[in-house]
């Protein structure tokens, strides 16, 4: 299954390793707990953390220098303990001075790498909507964690 964001071989996501639940790919999985934030104003101040979390397990939507911006973005955000608002400022002054983040090339053409994660996108869905908050937190934490061990905190300009 191809949609515009993952290609789901094998009922699994390539690059996050994500089954295939109820007949979505992890990409349509990702647009549950985005529909979820509109009825809790608690759930959608984690917005940056959902988004994040997916998108570093998704890195063929960046360009290299965009995924290290997002990668340092949250790694910065999460040993500080930044409010959403100062993300979001941080955020737009670093698209301002990156250029292009966004991965332009085709998405079936897009290099992509299986990356297995203890938990993606497939366990917020399946925790469903009231467990949304403790398991968006739950796997930002599994991310920093998996930054980590894998040494990635890259060197740019900030």
């Amino acid at each position: 299954m191809v949609d515009n964001n993952t290609v789901m071989k094998a009922g699994r996501c390539i690059e996050c390793g994500a089954k295939e639940t109820d007949g979505f790919s992890c990409y349509d999985l990702f647009g549950f707990p985005l529909v979820w934030e509109h009825n809790d104003p608690k759930l959608y101040a984690l917005h940056f953390w959902l988004v994040s979390c997916y998108m570093i397990q998704h890195p063929s939507n960046y360009t290299a220098e965009g995924y290290k911006h997002l990668v340092n973005l949250f790694i910065d955000a999460y040993d500080n303990d930044w409010d959403s608002a100062y993300i979001l400022k941080k955020n737009r002054l670093i698209v301002k001075s990156a250029g292009k983040i966004a991965n332009q090339i085709p998405n079936l053409e897009r290099k992509r790498e299986l990356r297995l994660w203890s938990m993606t996108i497939e366990d917020i869905y399946l925790g469903g909507e009231k467990s949304a908050i403790a398991n968006i937190n739950k796997w930002k934490y599994q991310i920093r964690n998996a930054l980590i061990l894998n040494g990635f905190h890259f060197e740019i300009m900030k």
